[in-house]
């Protein structure tokens, strides 16, 4: 049966299950959960929730996935009764809507804000987890989730210097809450990811000089966001059940209008016309124009090919065309970006592009970037140099298993997880669109819901017993990841240095960590897993029974 609270005067508080984090998936488990009777906690590093939202308040910010699909499904009543007022959500809204969710279902009383887990250990004895914070408060619990997000933990660049600078620094990831004026302000921007390619047009718009300090060109393609008709609005509310259910079949869990031919067997003028078709519409449904673009070189460079003939046409003058235009990876192997002015705002007179290949960054000073060609004052520092993705979050937190192995030991060459749910060794933890899992090539709020959805399922199986314990056993957690890169294998992912293989963290071993199997195969074989008695995994208790 589930334990009732207690404190005790050694600071430990019982718990049925501890939850890290309090974005999307952390907000769902408190709902599942809490409909189980159980006693639960979220513990939250920010002073609200929101998850990536709350911390990623950079201009620009918006998601890259329509509004309308990046929502919960679990309830009628929050479909029909919130709406959208943007294709593309922006920042503010997307957070506005998960405080909402959490005010609309009465969640906030079973989260601590402004707690940081420090570590979570593995009691093989009493069988529970002792997870303890920068409050000092220590928690136990029967189990522990990590709904800690595939891109929250900010990367900071190892740059010579970089601690001397004077001006205001700051991260993308980590963008102070009452915003930043930059007009009259000299500026410098590290990196040209997502974050950047929707930040630098913002800044530019304030700022007196921008210098974008660029190591790698994106393939990026316009939003074409815009006001959501209130018709649109009407129809996709009145049909919701259907949208999602159609999502649900679909290798993204996304509604897009996926092509269903090769580039190669689509004649010239036709094929041309359907890349500009989807040109205009905006979007990343350019990229399922045809359905080898990740599996096909030719395919994908025809491809390519037009995205650099965009950039040559927009961007005025050729050495910064040159610069601007990606040559040495597929399109789609990197995360694709979603821009709006983008490639224009090079052409404003207040915005200059360093290439980091032919001018590296020999390192920063109090005012200044100095590369090997040229020294560049400025008064701001903008980092938008990522996230340590799909890893990161969880390698902050000192997580010992089963004889105190520690988890960033067992991940030294990689993460290993059986079904991206949970690894060996580490009985009752379970992780939220882990490595091994779709997650980052997936809606995501979709996949949190069927994660989610299966963890509660199966703890609610495993029960609360005293020896109540489930671990994926090590062949079957070999044997997925196994899979996961004979999935990646064929297709073009592994040709780019991208975070999708940790390849932006130095150091960090080179594996594809997301399953690019499709989102529907994922769900299959989970529930698939679950239906024959959770088969994979070591089971004690009574369903072991």
């Amino acid at each position: 049966m589930p334990r009732p609270d207690s404190a005790q005067a050694s600071a430990i508080v019982e718990k049925d299950v501890v939850i890290v984090g309090a974005g999307f998936a952390g907000l769902y488990l408190l709902y599942k959960l809490r409909a189980m009777g159980l006693s639960i906690v979220a513990l939250e590093a920010g002073d609200d929730v929101g998850g990536t939202w709350y911390w990623n308040r950079y201009p620009g910010a918006r998601c890259d996935v329509p509004s309308l699909q990046y929502s919960f499904s679990f309830s009628s009543e929050l479909q029909q009764d919130w709406t959208w007022s943007e294709k593309y959500a922006a920042q503010p809204e997307i957070l506005s809507y998960i405080q909402h969710v959490a005010d609309r279902f009465d969640l906030r009383g079973l989260i601590r804000f402004e707690t940081r887990v420090e570590s979570a250990h593995f009691d093989d004895a009493a069988n529970l987890w002792t997870v303890t914070t920068d409050t000092g408060q220590t928690y136990r619990a029967r189990y522990c989730i990590m709904a800690t997000g595939s891109l929250s933990a900010a990367r900071l660049p190892d740059i010579e210097g970089i601690d001397g600078f004077e001006g205001r620094m700051l991260h993308t990831g980590r963008w102070p809450h009452d915003g930043v004026d930059f007009t009259g302000r000299r500026v410098g921007v590290i990196g040209t990811g997502s974050s950047a390619v929707q930040a630098i047009p913002k800044i530019a718009e304030q700022a007196d000089r921008v210098v974008v300090f660029q190591r790698t060109p994106n393939f990026t393609v316009p939003a074409r966001n815009g006001v959501l008709p209130d018709e649109a609005v009407a129809e996709w509310k009145q049909n919701y059940d259907e949208r999602r259910a159609q999502a649900r079949a679909t290798r993204s869990a996304m509604l897009y209008d996926y092509g269903d031919r090769s580039a190669l067997d689509v004649p010239e003028d036709e094929r041309r016309a359907e890349m500009e078709r989807r040109w205009a519409a905006g979007g990343t449904n350019f990229l399922y124009a045809f359905n080898d673009i990740m599996r096909d070189e030719r395919s994908n460079a025809i491809v390519a090919d037009f995205i650099r003939e965009k950039i040559a046409a927009t961007v005025k003058d050729p050495e910064t065309v040159r610069k601007l235009t990606p040559r040495d990876y597929p399109v789609g192997a990197k995360r694709i970006c979603v821009d709006t002015d983008y490639y224009d705002t090079f052409n404003r007179p207040n915005v200059y592009l360093a290439d980091l290949r032919s001018e590296p960054i020999e390192r920063i000073t109090a005012n200044a970037v100095v590369t090997a060609a040229d020294t560049y004052e400025i008064d701001d520092l903008v980092l938008a140099t990522g996230f340590d993705a799909m890893t990161g979050a969880l390698s902050a937190i000192d997580i010992r298993g089963i004889e105190g192995e520690r988890l960033r030991e067992k991940w030294a060459a990689g993460p290993r997880t059986y079904l991206g749910l949970m690894t060996h060794g580490y009985p009752n933890l379970f992780i939220v669109n882990g490595p091994g899992s779709p997650s980052v090539l997936s809606n995501m709020v979709m996949s949190v819901e069927q994660n989610v959805d299966w963890i509660v399922d199966c703890i609610e199986a495993v029960g609360f017993d005293a020896d109540a314990r489930i671990d994926p056993v090590k062949d079957a957690e070999d044997n997925w990841v196994q899979h996961v890169n004979d999935v990646a294998a064929p297709t073009l992912y592994g040709s780019a240095a991208s975070w999708y293989m940790g390849a932006n963290v130095p150091g960090k071993p080179r594996v594809f960590m997301p399953y690019v199997g499709g989102w529907s195969n994922y769900v299959a074989k989970v529930r698939d897993v679950a239906a024959k008695g959770y088969e994979g995994f070591s089971l004690r208790g009574p369903a072991a029974d």
